[in-house]
């Protein structure tokens, strides 16, 4: 008999602080021997239905009580039982041994289910679930923090109140308004529009920003080629407008990507995937592998789009509707922005009702109304005849976990598509807004005469 599996058995029975610390990381799984696993799966039942330490003779009762099993191993797990005695162990190090034995045992069993993928073996699952399995059994670990007390723990959270977020800054004013100056870690964050009302150019233009700031950028398209994104920008950071970019000449071109250069430690990889091909797990593997082959770490990341990715959970094609699958696909996505300690910026297309209307809701997510409810942060991009005469685009808050929605609720900012660029706009710009009855910042005062945008609703 494996000691290891002994000497954790006995202490479930004789440990109480051990027992209540382990129990709800072992699975009966993790043992191989029979008879021990039902053991503990007796254990497991008698403190579940009782909260507090099962004995011998109480496991002996029960284990007579089950049907599942024969009267010769009925002998074996009574004499095994018997064997279970008290025995004076150092918790310090039994619990270290205990975490480590399960995780073990959970890799090992995560093999053993990848290879019956890999094979085909497993008609429920696809391949494609082998690195989520991996990952889980390999983040095994004993967790010893059982949540924040509020009244002892004061003097933490006051000090986190005073700490300064990492955050990747914006460089447009209401936008690192709103957020309280920029993108946490950890968070996912959804412009909604509609098609050709500017999500690929918002998202290039804060990659641009991004990289300008320093930072490492990593974009995944799944819309458009690499090169595509490439172009884009470049028009934005070289100031050039996009259609004369193939006009420039060799020499010129590698001058202002040299002195771009120059200006930044960041860097920016694009990577390509197939529309609906790729999902947070083939994310994860880029992130791998930029690590090891170029020592590349990002900082904040950007998926272009949402919608066009597949989950890591669901096999396409299969019987779940899409509510589901986009509900997932963001939850993994915002999964990974915690796994990688970085903020995920992406973007969804609005519902049909949503691509002619001049205001936006939540409703008109495309898809899913569960994505909302993943993001930290959900904005809408509008664009109207009128809007695009000024040269500006409205940002319309629908979701933020960072700052009041109401504050700066909409908010215009200025576009320059041929040079894929965003801009600060004028304050008379988005006091037009509010003087529009646009904001709805009033206190309940009575609605101010509207000057302009007498196409929005609210």
């Amino acid at each position: 008999m494996d000691k290891v599996e002994i000497l954790i058995l006995r202490n479930l029975l004789y440990n109480e602080e051990y027992l209540r610390k382990v129990i709800p990381f072992i699975k009966s799984d993790y043992f191989e021997d029979p008879h021990q696993k039902i053991v503990f799966q007796e254990i497991e039942k008698f403190v579940t239905e009782y909260n507090k330490p099962a004995t011998k003779e109480v496991l002996c009762i029960e284990v007579e009580k089950r049907q599942d099993i024969t009267d010769t191993s009925f002998t074996e797990v009574t004499k095994f039982i018997s064997y279970l005695e008290d025995v004076a162990t150092d918790y310090d190090w039994l619990c270290d041994t205990t975490e480590k034995w399960c995780r073990d045992r959970a890799i090992y069993l995560a093999l053993m289910e990848s290879i019956s993928l890999a094979d085909g073996k497993d008609k429920d699952k696809d391949r494609d679930a082998i690195p989520s399995i991996l990952s889980e059994a390999l983040a095994v670990s004993f967790d010893a923090h059982v949540g924040h007390d509020y009244l002892l723990d004061y003097e933490e959270r006051y000090e986190s109140y005073h700490r300064k977020e990492d955050k990747i800054p914006f460089d447009l004013e209401y936008f690192n308004k709103i957020t309280k100056g920029g993108l946490p870690n950890k968070t996912l964050n959804i412009a909604l529009a509609g098609t050709g009302v500017g999500k690929s150019l918002f998202m290039c233009h804060v990659a641009a920003a991004a990289l300008l700031g320093g930072k490492n950028v990593l974009y995944i398209t799944l819309e458009m080629a690499e090169e595509k994104i490439a172009e884009r920008i470049d028009a934005n950071l070289l100031n050039v407008p996009i259609q004369e970019i193939t006009e420039l000449p060799k020499l010129m071109f590698e001058e202002k990507v040299t002195k771009l250069s120059q200006k930044t430690q960041g860097s920016l990889i694009i990577k390509e995937y197939p529309t609906a091909s790729a999902h947070s797990g083939h994310f994860r593997a880029l992130l791998n592998e930029l690590a090891l082959k170029k020592s590349f770490r990002p900082d904040i990341i950007f998926v272009d789009y949402l919608n066009i990715c597949a989950s890591e959970r669901y096999r396409a094609g299969s019987n779940v509707n899409s509510y589901t699958v986009v509900k997932a696909i963001a939850e993994e996505l915002r999964g990974l922005a915690c796994e990688a300690n970085v903020p995920i910026v992406s973007a969804t297309q609005t519902t049909r009702s949503g691509y002619g209307s001049s205001d936006v809701e939540l409703t008109d997510t495309s898809e899913s109304f569960g994505l909302p409810a993943t993001a930290d942060l959900m904005f809408a991009l509008i664009s109207t005849e009128d809007l695009e005469g000024l040269g500006q685009i409205m940002v319309k808050q629908l979701k933020n976990r960072y700052n009041d929605p109401t504050i700066s609720k909409r908010f215009v900012v200025g576009i320059d598509r041929a040079k894929m660029r965003l801009y600060d706009c004028e304050q008379s710009a988005q006091d037009d807004i509010i003087d529009s009855g646009r904001e709805e910042e009033y206190n309940n005062d009575e609605a101010k005469p509207k000057k302009s945008f007498e196409g929005f609703k609210f």
